[in-house]
């Protein structure tokens, strides 16, 4: 946590990636205003003063109610609607094979839907900045195509695309790879697999969580030198349990444990489903692990995801070292 008799002032941090925080589950349909004020307020005391609420996958009315209701309280409250610049949408189109599905619900995956993301989208009030998705589902490359000419970022996650696929997807205006390391099995091909068909793509910048358990930091090192120069970008994907003490919490309709090592599981299942990592932890971790200046490591979850996406971020307290 900040400690502001020791910062300097840098520009705040903006996570693209946030299911939730504080205690505070940003999938239930029940979030009240206030409990979105408390999840604010607490993002703030990290040092993050910009992210994407990001919903998972659910049917599509669910995902509208949701959104719905998070721009009442935006348009309510000059704090939500400061800190909440806009959303990230992660499923229903996602491959809901095992492994690759993650912790989302297989059963409500689907081929990507024009008319179904227009729903999205209005319920948003046009606030929808990301949308991930897997791209080997029929019609993704039309679908892709005309999202992005909306304004809106297509990323590559929970995929077991091709090369092919990929190619595909990217000329169609794809950009992104969603936590590239994660959303796949334990175990896979030691070359062919699809960690290594979208790293190889420098056309696509990689989100990474510099968690130290869904990539431990050696294979960070690995995956962050293969990229070029200006293509990554990192978030925490957390959930309720950032910036809260272990034990169980909801993640939309799932139960979630968390452990005294942090890692955030459902009980009883080896699937990873979100972290209860804070940003600011993770810049941290990624200088230290890494060995790259705490400046870059900070710009990588700061202002390199605003300038992406157009957005301004007001001066904070930072960590001094990130400095010099």
């Amino acid at each position: 946590m900040t400690d502001e008799t020791s910062f300097d002032r840098r520009p705040a941090l903006f996570d693209h990636q946030v299911n939730g925080f504080a205690g505070i589950d940003f999938q239930r349909s029940d979030m009240t205003r206030e409990m979105l004020r408390t999840a604010v307020q607490e993002l703030r005391k990290h040092g993050i003063y910009r992210i994407f609420l990001t919903l998972i996958t659910d049917e599509i009315e669910a995902l509208c109610g949701k959104l719905e209701r998070v721009e009442t309280f935006r348009a309510e409250d000059p704090l939500i609607h400061e800190t909440v610049a806009g959303y990230h949408i992660e499923g229903p189109y996602l491959s809901p094979k095992p492994g690759y599905r993650g912790a989302h619900p297989a059963e409500k995956m689907k081929a990507p839907d024009l008319r179904e993301f227009g729903r999205l989208q209005a319920a948003a009030n046009g606030g929808i900045r990301i949308l991930t998705l897997a791209p080997e589902w029929e019609g993704s490359d039309g679908f892709i195509r005309e999202v992005v000419s909306r304004d809106v970022a297509v990323s590559l996650g929970h995929t077991d695309a091709s090369h092919e696929a990929i190619d595909r997807a990217i000329r169609a205006g794809a950009t992104l790879c969603t936590h590239l390391g994660n959303g796949c099995p334990g175990v896979l091909d030691r070359h062919a697999n699809v960690i290594q068909r979208l790293l190889a793509r420098d056309e696509l910048t990689a989100c990474f969580i510099p968690y130290g358990i869904h990539i431990p930091p050696h294979a960070l090192k690995n995956l962050y030198r293969a990229k070029p120069k200006g293509k990554t970008i990192l978030t925490s994907d957390c959930m309720a349990a950032a910036g809260a003490p272990n034990g169980r919490y909801t993640l939309g309709e799932l139960e979630i444990e968390v452990g005294d090592d942090r890692v955030v599981r459902q009980p009883g299942e080896s699937n990873l489903a979100g972290s209860a990592l804070t940003l600011e932890e993770g810049v941290m971790n990624f200088s230290l692990w890494l060995d790259v200046p705490m400046e870059e490591a900070w710009a990588l979850g700061s202002t390199a995801v605003a300038d992406r996406f157009g957005i301004e971020l007001p001066m904070i307290a930072g960590p001094a070292q990130a400095i010099g």
